[in-house]
């Protein structure tokens, strides 16, 4: 089992940044691809961002490209992403996830084992 706790969220003004931080504890988190999606309310889940079990390998949503930075420090057993350039529609409740598995299909949902509780993000036009 992978226990998850992401922080980091907060009010945020339009062309902002904030970074967001997940802290894992259980098993050997640099064993585990971590992962970051969103949800808005009324809304499915959606992909953000992904990054492979030593960092070294990352995969984005078309939508944050270039303005979203995923990565991860396994000695901290944490999982960030770094946002800037903020928009309003960057505004939902983010959440981390976690799986032993990094490859196809990373965007989605059912491929995640292990997800975090969320921390909510709002920007501000």
């Amino acid at each position: 089992q992978v226990q998850l706790v992401e922080s980091g969220g907060g009010l945020v003004q339009a062309g902002g940044s904030l970074r967001l931080s997940c802290v894992a504890s259980g098993r050997t988190f640099s064993s585990y691809a971590a992962g970051w999606f969103r949800q808005a309310p009324g809304k499915e889940r959606e992909f953000v961002a992904a990054v492979s079990w030593g960092g070294g390998t990352t995969d984005y949503a078309d939508s944050v490209k270039g303005r979203f930075t995923i990565s991860r420090d396994n000695a901290k057993n944490t999982v960030y992403l770094q946002m800037n350039s903020l928009k309003p529609e960057d505004t939902p409740i983010y959440y981390c996830a976690a799986d032993p598995y990094f490859g196809r299909h990373v965007d989605k949902t059912d491929r995640w084992d292990y997800w975090g509780q969320g921390t909510q993000v709002t920007v501000s036009s």
